[in-house]
């Protein structure tokens, strides 16, 4: 058996070393040669050299072998954590002076910051310098709690200078109690509208800055200050805006003739007809795939559908998606 087949963490045993192991441990001892085939159980310390007989190993107790893996990890996790701060210090400076390059009144109209940190620093920042709006497209169905506690103050702040607040969420947010307890909570200018549909996250202040991701997770951002590219979103979002229906007042659920699909089921309708996965159209929708599935089978049922494709067809044939246009 090769070396490479080995090649893994004491937490992935492999056959050889497993089967290799419980046998040294219901005998008591295994031979040095047959160890060979398992040579992980020894880079492990899960078996050690027989002291009485050279042509012997002896298995090390589960008991004994995992709290001395343990502490392995702990110490990596001391090194890396050493490797961080070593780190930080040595950016420190560095990120001074990018503060202050910033800081510059003929600053960059275009701005890459990284980490969650420094972005959200940064939009607390220019919400402080704010005096007139703040424009917000929020994708996705849930914001977490602590996330909305964290905003209010800013956003109350902002309101009370005079400012008046436009926030576009997607329909699913309609369900959050925290979203809309958040909301009730603030004092001011503050409207918000839902879309089936809407862009990636937008933050746009006094339409002279603006912050949207640079990469999935959001871990990087662009900000934005030149006129040509802030106009282009405020063009976007006033679009957006207007086709739009507003979260408050609470509108009762939409009331479809009976057999009929629902608003949210021609949307899903007119995805499925352009090929989207289920997981796609959630995620477009910002719902989780359970509540897609569940929409996709009343419709087949409203429609007399037996399989995906036979459903692709009687959607063009029925004319459902003519009633949104």
């Amino acid at each position: 058996m090769t070396g490479g087949a080995h090649r893994h963490g004491a937490e992935e045993f492999c056959d050889a070393g497993s089967h290799l192991y419980a046998h040294a441990l219901h005998w008591g001892r295994v031979r040095r040669e047959d160890a060979a085939d398992a040579p992980c159980l020894l880079e492990h310390g899960l078996l050690t050299p027989d002291p009485a007989d050279a042509e012997w190993m002896q298995p090390v107790a589960p008991a004994v072998a995992l709290p001395a893996l343990l502490n392995s990890i702990e110490d990596e996790i001391a090194r890396q954590r050493h490797r961080e701060a070593q780190l930080a210090r040595a950016f420190a400076p560095l990120m001074n002076l990018d503060a202050e390059r910033a800081a510059v009144p003929n600053a960059p109209m275009l701005n890459v910051i990284m980490g969650f940190r420094r972005i959200n620093a940064a939009i607390a920042d220019a919400m402080l310098a704010s005096s007139q709006e703040l424009l917000t497209i929020q994708p996705g169905g849930f914001r977490p709690p602590d996330q909305l506690a964290d905003v209010l103050p800013r956003e109350q702040q902002l309101l009370s200078r005079g400012c008046r607040m436009r926030t576009l969420y997607q329909h699913s947010t309609r369900h959050s109690p925290a979203v809309r307890a958040h909301f009730e909570q603030l004092e001011g200018d503050v409207q918000v509208r839902t879309l089936d549909e809407v862009t990636e996250r937008l933050v746009l202040l006094d339409r002279t800055v603006a912050f949207i991701p640079a990469n999935p997770d959001r871990t990087v951002a662009l900000e934005i200050r030149h006129p040509a590219l802030i106009s282009y979103l405020v063009t976007t979002f006033e679009r957006l805006w207007r086709l739009a229906d507003p979260m408050f007042p609470v509108t009762a659920p939409e009331s479809a003739p009976q057999g009929d699909p629902s608003s949210r089921q021609r949307t899903i309708a007119a995805l499925l007809i352009e090929g989207h996965t289920d997981a796609v159209i959630a995620d477009r929708l910002g719902v989780n795939i359970r509540t897609v599935r569940h929409h996709i089978a009343k419709l087949a049922a409203t429609l007399g559908s037996e399989s995906r494709a036979q459903l692709g067809y009687l959607i063009g044939q029925s004319g459902i998606l003519d009633q949104d246009r």
